[in-house]
């Protein structure tokens, strides 16, 4: 019954995600169109940056969408995980977005700090403010009903807002500053402060879809402390070749081998694995393939797996 309220639970959350992800969508791109016109007029910089960063705020929840979409879908004799993984291609996408962003805004300020040109700076002030109210609501709205913690895809489009949040702050900044002294400058240093924290943002996620793409073993987890939990099985002798990664941002899947004692029925090791199952999903392990073998099965002892057709250990 627990394990079917949690699928429950699940599905309300998935749900959540996609509502919030289409409302946003919507927003952020009709302040987008309102950003690029306004930074074009004002000839702000720090404008036109945050549109662009918008820009990619709107393409990557948008695949963030299709990326639900996708993962909906029933599995088949050709996709058994159906297409969960294009969640976290999705990420990828995003953190890439967001690099090649920051790099763009950056080549941008360097020709503005060498020949800064005039810029409206009331207009900036009134369209990034706005900006700033639309971002505060979408960043609430995303943290308060979506599940940013453990969703990759959803963390990583709630990165983009707040990258956007901070873009606004920005322009904001040296709108002030270019209203209250004159100083130019600040339209393009306002740009690049908001770039490097994107860029660090941008960072962030590529590295953990990446990390999952490469089927890397999830941050979250220890593998040792999943070696010592299955060990502690009173009927478990030894475990060895032990794989664990992220099929997606909420499955995560684990194989292993584990040795038994020899006299063990078919019956008494369906106890066995049923038994350690339970006790790794308690370990945010969904997902678990653990072959039972005895000592007498030839095989490497070591805990990862070494592969002889390669010579490396994985």
């Amino acid at each position: 019954m627990g394990h079917e309220h949690h699928g429950h639970d699940h599905n309300h959350v998935h749900t959540n995600n996609k509502k919030i992800l289409l409302i946003s969508f919507f927003i952020i791109t009709i302040f987008m169109i309102v950003e690029v016109i306004g930074g074009y007029v004002t000839n702000s910089l720090a404008l036109l940056s945050d549109a662009g960063h918008m820009l990619s705020d709107a393409i990557s929840l948008f695949i963030a969408l299709m990326a639900f979409k996708f993962g909906e879908r029933v599995a088949n004799q050709r996709k058994t995980y159906v297409y969960r993984r294009f969640e976290i291609l999705a990420a990828f996408i995003n953190g890439i977005l967001l690099i090649a962003i920051s790099l763009y805004i950056f080549y941008e300020a360097i020709t503005r700090f060498i020949n800064p040109p005039e810029v409206a700076s009331t207009g900036m002030l009134i369209i990034s403010t706005l900006g700033l109210i639309v971002n505060l609501f979408i960043a609430w709205l995303m943290f308060k009903g979506s599940d940013t913690k453990n969703n990759l895809n959803m963390r990583g489009a709630f990165i983009h807002v707040l990258g956007d949040l901070l873009g606004s702050v920005g322009a904001i900044v040296a709108a002030l500053i270019m209203l209250t002294f004159g100083w130019k400058i600040a339209d393009p240093i306002a740009s690049v402060i908001v770039a490097m924290l994107i860029i660090r943002s941008g960072y962030g996620v590529t590295k953990s879809a990446l990390n999952v793409l490469m089927e890397g073993t999830p941050s979250n987890i220890d593998i040792h402390e999943i070696s010592e939990t299955i060990t502690s099985h009173p009927e478990i002798i030894d475990v060895h070749d032990l794989h664990i990664w992220s099929i997606t941002s909420d499955l995560t899947a684990l194989s292993c081998h584990a040795v038994v004692d020899r006299e063990k029925t078919v019956l008494e090791c369906d106890s066995i694995i049923e038994e350690i199952n339970h006790k790794l999903n308690h370990k945010s392990i969904q997902h678990a393939t653990i072959q039972l073998e005895t000592s007498d099965h030839q095989h490497d002892n070591s805990l990862l797996c070494c592969m002889d057709q390669t010579e490396h250990v994985h």
